[in-house]
């Protein structure tokens, strides 16, 4: 069985609970495959990055293998502006955020044949100098565990947008996305895009940002911000302290 998003975006969670905790969100137009359902709830799989959870078997429309295998073919076009609508017959209008998929508008199997978009529109490989200004469209976004868009994100989440804006590919988690690319010895040899990780007390990674000129990152932490990055880690001025631990620098692009 197999499904795709079609409202505005959903909370992927950890178990088959409301209460359960919100690993991460599906947003409009993400597809994927269903591999368990119990109750109201489908366990899932997204396409894109492979992640898995549980959303409200409510908040989405089955599809078949067929048009999954389609879209899943087909160029990823995405909303490139902070929020967008998709609007349709008898005054239908959906808010869509950032980084939503356009990929499977106009197909009557899924019944969006009349709906329409008319906002920004990106598709394809971008620069590796547009990951930096990509960037900055999700700048003071509160964080949100779990979350994705401009209204909520955390620091895997915004990296991941980020790249997929530009049409590269990341996994989903900080620990994960650690494993991708090339790294680095020194700061001085990073470029503005590459990717700075963080790790706790145990060794393990728990954050990471985009690095900047001039030794300054970007990243999610009570809110996106940009603060100083230096050989020990992320220096945060309003504190006066450092408040993540460099682990590695990794160049993906």
């Amino acid at each position: 069985m197999f499904g795709i998003c079609n409202l505005g975006n959903i909370p992927l969670r950890a178990e088959a609970s409301d209460r359960s905790e919100i690993v991460s969100q599906v947003l409009f137009g993400e597809q994927f495959e269903i591999l368990e359902k119990k109750q109201q709830w489908s366990r899932i799989k997204l396409h894109f990055d492979g992640y898995e959870g549980w959303v409200d078997s409510k908040q989405y429309q089955e599809i078949s293998k067929s048009l999954y295998d389609q879209v899943s073919k087909d160029a990823i076009v995405l909303n490139s502006d902070l929020v967008e609508y998709v609007t349709g017959p008898n005054n239908f209008l959906m808010p869509i955020p950032l980084g939503s998929s356009l990929s499977f508008l106009n197909h009557e199997e899924i019944n969006t044949a009349q709906l329409d978009f008319e906002g920004l529109r990106v598709s394809g490989i971008r620069p590796k100098s547009n990951l930096i200004p990509t960037s900055f469209l999700y700048l003071n976004s509160p964080y949100l565990w779990g979350g994705k868009t401009p209204f909520g994100i955390d620091c895997s989440g915004m990296v991941q947008m980020v790249y997929k804006l530009n049409g590269y590919v990341l996994p989903r988690d900080a620990s994960q996305q650690a494993l991708v690319g090339e790294p680095l010895s020194f700061i001085e040899e990073s470029e503005p895009g590459d990717l700075a990780f963080f790790d706790n007390d145990e060794g393990r990674i728990i954050h990471v940002g985009l690095i900047m000129e001039d030794n300054y990152i970007i990243h999610a932490s009570g809110k996106v911000r940009i603060d100083r990055l230096d050989h020990l880690g992320i220096y945060n001025a309003e504190t006066n302290r450092h408040t993540h631990k460099l682990r590695v620098i990794k160049k993906v692009v």
